[in-house]
């Protein structure tokens, strides 16, 4: 480890100055009170002690500092951070000063920031468990009341072999979901982009999602009458499961009697950016920028009356971000959300 001193002897000169003036007065008086004063050897005396004491001042000074200050570097190379123990020992106070400082504020920062993971992580994993908990258990419910003797009775056995047969589907819907982003974080699922019209496809997820809105009496809509097509470069499929998700996230949580209104516009030279927007719910302000983690629910109650495996959002920002394009959110409590995202024109 490299030593580096700094080449200041301010501290040493002034200590010198006060020995020599100190001695040399001391010697002069003693010469001039026994009748032997002599300017030379006041001169090389004041000068032969000046000269041993800025060096030994010098090296008592700088050996005591600097082996508290590698004590200090030792102690923090202890919390093993590399590049604070790459770095050259110095024993200049404001150099070493503004090192451990720097330290200790990125140390804080890590560890709030690993706190606040932990707190996600936990949260994560209770989200999970009761998502797959529920329908484990109504499973579990039904095939229990068959085996104990309900499968004898043939109306009982079908409607409770349905609605066990639903319970898996949920399952394997959650769990598909979770493969997905898992795939999707590391990089495993590519995009497979072409060419396609952005109109056409949201159109087909319009005439796909129909009845589920008519059951709310939501009407899904265009901003505008869209003459021609608009075509982008992108996965179509991926782009599919975005808008799909977008809609179908606005018709849970839309109003009775409300919209899902969707709009194209040019953002800039080569890029278009989507909007989805619905008048329903809102999203308030303290959970806007949590929306988009795994099986994060606006509403604390714990119901899942609305269904879902509460992957849908986390999962269109992950497409969008494996297009290396952006997803933006706005939203007012109680007058509706408004989800937006970016893609590539096709040149």
């Amino acid at each position: 480890m490299a030593i580096k001193f700094k080449k200041t002897y301010t501290f040493a000169l002034i200590s010198t100055s006060y020995i020599t003036l100190f001695s040399t007065s001391l010697l002069s008086l003693l010469l001039w009170f026994f009748e032997k004063f002599s300017i030379s050897i006041t001169l090389f005396f004041a000068l032969s002690i000046a000269v041993f004491s800025f060096f030994v001042i010098q090296y008592r000074v700088e050996r005591f500092i600097y082996r508290r200050v590698k004590k200090i570097y030792d102690d923090v190379s202890l919390l093993e951070s590399t590049s604070f123990r790459n770095q050259p020992i110095t024993t200049d106070m404001v150099t070493l000063t503004k090192q451990v400082k720097k330290f200790a504020t990125d140390k804080k920062l890590e560890i709030e920031t690993l706190k606040i993971k932990e707190e996600y992580r936990r949260e994560f994993m209770g989200n999970v468990s009761h998502e797959l908990k529920t329908p484990l258990f109504t499973v579990q419910g039904y095939i229990s009341t068959l085996i104990d003797g309900a499968i004898d009775d043939k109306k009982v056995r079908k409607k409770y072999l349905e609605r066990a047969e639903k319970g898996v589907e949920r399952l394997v819907y959650i769990v598909e979901d979770l493969d997905m982003i898992a795939k999707l974080e590391m990089g495993d699922v590519g995009t497979q982009k072409s060419k396609f019209d952005i109109v056409e496809l949201i159109q087909n997820v319009f005439d796909m999602l129909e009845l589920s809105a008519d059951h709310k009496n939501i009407i899904l809509m265009f901003d505008r009458k869209y003459s021609k097509g608009i075509y982008v470069y992108a996965d179509k499929e991926k782009i599919r499961q975005v808008l799909t998700n977008l809609v179908v996230n606005s018709i849970k949580y839309g109003k009775e009697n409300g919209t899902t209104e969707v709009a194209i516009e040019d953002l800039v030279k080569n890029k278009i950016i989507v909007r989805v927007k619905d008048n329903g719910e809102g999203i308030e302000k303290q959970n806007l920028s949590r929306i988009f983690e795994r099986f994060y629910r606006v509403d604390k109650s714990g119901s899942r009356s609305v269904g879902g495996s509460g992957l849908g959002l986390s999962i269109v920002k992950h497409i969008i971000e494996a297009h290396d394009e952006k997803i933006y959110l706005e939203s007012e409590f109680k007058k509706g959300s408004e989800f937006s995202f970016t893609l590539e024109k096709d040149k």
